[in-house]
C-alpha cells in the first residue's frame, strides 16, 4: 500500500510503501575499499565516530529497475561507530541520475544527493564505474577486473548484512523559520544474484580507485586513498528502508549557512 509520497500531492514526484521502502532489481555495481588518507572527522555529524585511520569505500551502481525508476548512483562511504560502539556506515557524498531518487533520498533520509553523470560499463578489460560533474569533469573512476569469485565471508566483511546506514537530514528555512537537523538511521539489504550454475555473481580481481579531477564544488576526493584494500563487482537486487531517527533538534534559522546546532564528532 502506497502511504509515503512527495509534493505536489495530486502529482507526486515519488511514492512508496513506507514498510517496503524502495525496491530494486537487475542491479550491478563496482565497489572499492581503502583506508582514507588525511582527516575526515569534520564530515561526520555528532553521535558518530570514524576509525583511525578512517575506512572508506566508493560504490558506483547501475540500478536497472526500481520502484522509482531506473537510475545510476555514486556513493562515498565512511565506516563509523555510534556512541555505544555499534558499527555503521555514514554517507558524506552521494550522486544519482534520477530526479525522483534525488528527491526521495534528500526528503525522506537526508541523503545529500546531487545529480551527476554516472556510468557502470562492462568493458573487455574490466568493469569501469565513473562519476563526472559537470559531464566533462571526471571526478572518480573505479576499475575492477572480475577475475575470480568472492566468497560470502569476504564479501560480508566488506558490506556486513544488517549494518545500518546514516545520513544527516538537514532542513533549512528562511530567517525566523524552524530549521530541523536529524540523524537518520536507515537500512540497505542486498540479495546477490546467482548465475545459471547457482554460483553468486560477485567477483574480485585487479582493481583501483582514482580521482582524475579534484573539485571544490564536489570534493569527493576528500575520501582520498591511503591504502587500497580491494575491489568487487557484484550483481544483485536491493531494498532500502527508513529505520529510525537517532536524534532530532529544531532551531530558529538565523540565515544562510550550516546548521547552528550540529557539530562534528571528535
Amino acid at each position: 500500500m502506497v502511504n509515503l509520497k512527495s509534493a505536489p500531492l495530486d502529482a507526486p514526484l515519488y511514492q512508496m510503501d513506507a514498510d517496503r521502502g524502495i525496491e530494486y532489481w537487475s542491479c550491478k555495481a563496482v565497489i572499492a575499499a581503502f583506508t582514507v588518507a588525511g582527516h575526515v572527522d569534520d564530515l561526520v555529524p555528532r553521535g558518530l565516530h570514524v576509525d583511525s585511520p578512517a575506512l572508506g569505500a566508493v560504490l558506483i551502481a547501475d540500478y536497472g529497475a526500481s520502484t522509482i525508476g531506473p537510475y545510476r548512483e555514486y556513493v562515498s562511504i565512511l565506516r563509523v561507530a555510534d556512541d555505544d560502539g555499534v558499527p555503521g556506515f555514514y554517507i558524506p557524498y552521494i550522486y544519482v541520475t534520477n530526479e525522483a531518487a534525488l528527491a526521495a533520498g534528500r526528503e525522506v533520509l537526508g541523503a545529500p544527493k546531487k545529480l551527476a553523470a554516472i556510468g557502470v560499463e562492462l568493458r573487455p578489460e574490466a568493469v569501469v564505474g565513473t562519476l563526472a560533474r559537470p559531464d566533462e569533469c571526471a571526478l572518480t573512476q573505479v576499475v575492477v577486473a572480475p577475475a575470480e569469485r568472492v566468497g560470502a565471508e569476504l564479501f560480508d566483511s566488506l558490506l556486513p548484512p544488517g549494518t545500518p546506514m546514516y545520513s544527516l537530514r538537514y532542513l533549512p528555512g528562511p530567517p525566523g523559520a524552524t530549521q530541523v537537523n536529524e540523524l537518520i538511521r536507515w537500512n540497505c539489504d542486498l540479495a546477490v544474484h546467482s548465475d545459471a550454475f547457482g554460483d553468486p555473481l560477485r567477483f574480485t580481481g585487479p582493481a583501483s580507485v582514482t580521482y582524475p579531477a579534484r573539485s571544490g564544488v564536489d570534493p569527493v576526493h576528500r575520501l582520498d586513498v591511503g591504502t587500497f584494500l580491494g575491489g568487487v563487482y557484484v550483481e544483485f537486487d536491493m531494498r532500502l528502508t527508513a529505520g529510525s531517527v537517532v536524534w532530532s533538534e529544531s532551531v530558529v534559522a538565523e540565515g544562510a549557512g550550516l546548521p547552528i546546532a550540529v557539530g562534528a564528532s571528535s
